[in-house]
């Protein structure tokens, strides 16, 4: 006897609904949980509970926050959990505590470990590090200062539509991750806040940083060691000491950084533009097939740079050279004005020169004239129009 037809799509929409009904995600409220929107009332007790909660679901979870401002102290939210698919939803702002020591010792503020499918969509994060900067200049002790966001050691994450605002110092930070996507990020610090990273990468593999907006006081993004398959796209920055990779050849062995793609970038007033410095010293470290492309410089002080003569304060590294091998560089359609007359410096290592560096259709000028460009140990071919005249 045939099924009639319309009992099968009966039955095929019943099972469409169950399958959905088990999709949804179960939400946890920070407000319901005990947290307070008035910006004083400690609620880091309510976030970690929803944490707890949203861990050990096997649902999809939502951990919203609404709007209003929610003082938090330190907070670690750690992994591994029962779901890969946990979202922060931030309608509101996330403050630190007024009194910089309450976190200023720890290494982060926020903290993600052994995470793995955590989203966090929207909301603002006030470090509200602007004392601890003051406390700095005075030249007093102080704490070293936390970062705002760090994840470790998780894979599959995805930030988009968050503020950051006035760090203690870096902002956010990526470190031993696997596939991460940052997506509209926005970091505000003051261009004389202090070691202020904006968004730093290390020991990370297949991130991606899109349409980002980035004023700080040090690098907008930095590259560290053991980074592999980055892409950064879309990204304004400045101010700031623009895209670094690097310090790299800090330590003797050390992981090298390849396959990183830097496109559609602008530098606005800024130290740096597309930068990589290592230190002075005997390293294993490298840096290799780098892709800049689509780079506009407005009165950015050093546009293009390679430095490894790093050596601040001349301690550690004095007499020496820099171990790291910088090699397969390229340097594509970037153009703009340079704010010092050497738009372009190649300050490569003496005992491992840089090799394959590639300049294809570069136009930076000083002050509506010719720029300069400095070659040290570095070797490598010009295509197109190339102005500051290549020196490799």
């Amino acid at each position: 006897m045939a099924i009639p037809r319309s009992l099968i799509v009966l039955s095929l929409a019943f099972v469409f609904m169950i399958n959905s009904a088990l999709a949804t995600a179960v939400t946890y409220n920070v407000a319901s949980l005990g947290a307070k929107a008035n910006g004083k009332t400690d609620s880091t007790k309510a976030f970690l509970s929803a944490w707890a909660k949203a861990c050990a679901s096997v649902k999809p979870v939502v951990i919203y926050v609404p709007a209003g401002r929610f003082l938090l102290r330190n907070v670690v939210f750690s992994g591994p959990c029962k779901n890969n698919a946990i979202t922060f939803r931030i309608a509101g702002t996330l403050v630190a505590p007024s009194n910089y020591r309450v976190i200023g010792n720890a290494d982060n503020w926020i903290f993600f470990q052994h995470v793995n499918g955590v989203t966090i969509s929207g909301g603002i994060l006030d470090g509200k590090g602007t004392a601890l900067w003051a406390c700095k200049a005075s030249g007093k002790s102080c704490p070293s200062g936390a970062t705002t966001l760090g994840f470790s050691n998780s894979n599959n994450i995805k930030v988009s539509g968050l503020i950051s605002l006035n760090s203690q110092m870096f902002h956010i930070v990526i470190n031993g991750c696997h596939n991460v996507k940052m997506d509209g990020v926005r970091v505000s610090a003051s261009g004389n806040s202090p070691n202020t990273d904006g968004i730093h990468v290390q020991m990370s593999s297949g991130v991606t940083i899109l349409n980002s907006k980035i004023a700080t006081g040090d690098d907008c993004v930095s590259i560290g060691p053991g980074t592999s398959n980055l892409w950064i796209e879309n990204v304004a920055c400045g101010p700031g000491h623009g895209i670094s990779i690097g310090s790299l050849g800090k330590d003797q062995q050390e992981a090298g950084v390849q396959n990183v793609t830097v496109k559609t970038v602008t530098f606005t007033g800024t130290q740096n533009g597309l930068r990589i410095k290592s230190w002075g010293r005997p390293s294993t470290g490298f840096a290799r097939n780098i892709l800049f492309q689509h780079a506009v410089m407005i009165n950015v002080q050093n546009p293009i740079v390679i430095d490894q003569n790093y050596c601040p304060g001349k301690k550690g590294c004095p007499g020496q050279v820099s171990g790291v091998r910088i090699s397969d560089v390229t340097y594509q359609d970037i153009h703009g004005s340079s704010s010092t007359e050497v738009a372009v410096k190649f300050d490569c290592s003496s005992k491992y020169p840089c090799s394959k560096i590639r300049l294809e259709n570069v136009k930076l000028t000083y002050k509506n004239q010719v720029a300069v460009a400095t070659c040290s140990h570095a070797g490598g071919t010009a295509a197109g129009m190339v102005q500051p005249t290549s020196c490799l």
